[in-house]
């Protein structure tokens, strides 16, 4: 942990807030409560329309507030209203924004972070919110082409080194420059994915860190070794590359179920719940299998009763 009031432990602990149905104000006193409370990550995620617009479920307990805040402006309401914690997102899609007008963003959230910021990349999946803006949604196979290359443009354009030309089958820059350049000399790039033959080569490449979610920690270990394959592949050393892992946080089965509604089987891999102690197992369970972060996935109504109990737990880790 950092932070001035934070006990020493062995793995990072984020809090990854979901945008929808929530206000802002909502949003940002739950920042300023778990910067304060020792959590040495906060993010944002990237998505255009709340899960119950495309898909219904009236299992899921959402407050009345409908819709989704967007990812860009919440990341940098999260950089100003917060003073310690790493500033991210994950991840942002490579289809939905241009290239340098993204790196343009980060380098604007690292300023007013004070270097804080952190910038995540995935393929994108969700096809109803692409069909939904008029969004061109290819297959697979494209949409991690494009990854690949918003990956490497992303690396350069936020490097100090001068402006940046690039010339992909999707993308294209000419001189592009991104003054003033980042606070940091190297602001941290992580890819999001699961797949191993695809994101995990292109996380071996390109990112400093790798953020999967919702896998139980002997999956994370056996995709951190594909990884590792990658990276020997390359000439990359892993250590290189950070990894984090995304998990839920329920009282039980009924409090997942309330909370994920049908995403629950997702996520039910993945869970921290019982005692300050059982939460402890498990993250260790993590740090064992090779997490060096491990982020609690929340979505509104916030539990800070929970997310308490989990740095408690974090604590007690050697």
């Amino acid at each position: 942990m950092t932070g001035d009031s934070a006990q020493p432990s062995a793995v990072r602990i984020g809090v990854h807030t979901g945008l929808e149905h929530t206000t802002a104000r909502e949003l940002m006193d739950l920042w300023r409560w778990a910067d304060d409370a020792g959590f040495d990550w906060i993010s944002v995620w990237d998505h255009l329309t709340s899960s119950e617009t495309t898909s219904p479920d009236p299992t899921r307990m959402t407050p009345p507030v409908a819709g989704c805040l967007e990812a860009v402006a919440a990341h940098a309401a999260l950089a100003l209203v917060t003073s310690r914690v790493r500033c991210g997102n994950l991840v942002y899609c490579a289809g939905y924004r241009n290239v340098a007008v993204l790196a343009q963003a980060m380098t604007t959230i690292d300023h007013l972070s004070d270097g804080r910021c952190e910038a995540g990349l995935g393929a994108g999946w969700a096809k109803a919110e692409y069909d939904a803006f008029g969004i061109p949604f290819p297959a697979a196979g494209e949409r991690l082409d494009l990854l690949e290359e918003t990956a490497q443009a992303l690396r350069a354009l936020l490097s100090p080194a001068g402006p940046v030309s690039f010339e992909g089958q999707h993308l294209t820059l000419r001189e592009a420059r991104i003054e003033p350049a980042p606070l940091q000399d190297r602001l941290p790039l992580w890819i999001g994915g699961a797949g191993e033959r695809r994101t995990l080569r292109i996380a071996a490449a390109w990112a400093d860190g790798w953020n999967v979610a919702f896998v139980a920690p002997e999956v994370l270990r056996a995709k951190l070794g594909v990884l590792h394959s990658h990276c020997e592949d390359l000439g990359r050393d892993p250590a290189e590359i950070m990894v984090s892992v995304n998990v839920g946080a329920a009282s039980g089965e009924a409090d997942l179920i309330r909370r994920f509604g049908a995403a629950a089987d997702w996520v039910r891999p993945a869970v921290l719940s019982g005692s300050v102690a059982q939460m402890a197992e498990t993250l260790g369970r993590y740090q064992d299998c090779g997490a060096d972060q491990v982020n609690v996935a929340v979505r509104a109504p916030w539990d800070r009763d929970v997310l308490q109990q989990i740095l408690e737990a974090d604590r007690t880790l050697d």
